[in-house]
């Protein structure tokens, strides 16, 4: 029997629509946004791919988003797990500034680094900043150690990566089709691993918001196929989008 994984990145949040570093900072999606969600649910109607379990971050633009996708399918009775290890990577001191400002100020390639690169860390937070997730009540029974103050894309995986691979892939036993909406980042480590993509295949790999991007495996969870559920000219223009926010 086949086995499928459908990962959606959320759609586009205030923040997305204002090019702002986002990161851990709950913002809300924007109107463009819940569209986009929407669009997710009919794709997956149209292709006939129907999730049986759920799993999603704890930030809002990510669970409103499979809200959403649930709420066009019809499916709001399915059940849905929430992680902090889902959540997007965290860009410490970047987050709430411009990417074309801060690409001004400091260059495409440095920015491209703090956005990209698997084992560069923006500028961290400190512990009582304002933005820290220790002032946060929904992280109360998180380790504070595992809490961080910054994240390079290796540091994300490293958190994501172990619940995917423990908690989630699991579910195959019992289920034949997993949904997951998450963030650009968690779900490129994903990505990642599934793909055995190399650390500069991965910097170039952009997830679009509100996209289903569908994995099919075989009974033992070997991958046969991924594609994204949706125009392949329109996926292109959103891909280079994403590509283009860190930019001058």
């Amino acid at each position: 029997m086949e086995k499928k994984l459908v990962l959606i990145r959320h759609g586009q949040s205030e923040w997305n629509k204002l090019n702002l570093f986002t990161g851990w900072k709950d913002v809300d999606l924007s109107e463009q946004g819940k569209q986009e969600a929407a669009q997710a649910g009919k794709a997956m109607l149209e292709y006939n791919v129907t999730p049986e379990i759920c799993f999603t971050s704890f930030l809002k633009r990510a669970i409103k988003t499979l809200n959403i996708v649930l709420d066009t399918m019809n499916l709001d009775y399915l059940p849905v797990y929430k992680s902090w290890r889902l959540n997007e990577k965290h860009y410490g001191q970047l987050q709430g500034l411009n990417k074309k400002e801060t690409a001004e100020k400091y260059g495409d390639d440095q920015v491209l680094q703090w956005r990209r690169v698997f084992d560069c860390q923006p500028p961290a937070l400190a512990e009582d900043d304002e933005r820290s997730p220790l002032k946060e009540l929904r992280y109360k029974d998180v380790d504070k150690k595992d809490l961080p103050l910054t994240e390079s894309l290796k540091d994300c995986i490293a958190r994501c990566m172990p619940y995917f691979n423990e908690v989630i892939l699991p579910e195959f036993k019992n289920h034949d089709t997993i949904l997951i909406a998450a963030h650009g980042n968690s779900l490129r480590g994903i990505v990642k691993n599934l793909k055995n993509m190399s650390e500069d295949e991965i910097i170039k790999f952009n997830i679009p918001t509100g996209i289903p991007y569908l994995f099919t495996f075989d009974e033992n969870l070997n991958l046969k196929e991924d594609r994204f559920l949706g125009d392949e000219e329109t996926v292109k223009k959103l891909m280079e989008s994403v590509a283009n926010q860190g930019k001058k």
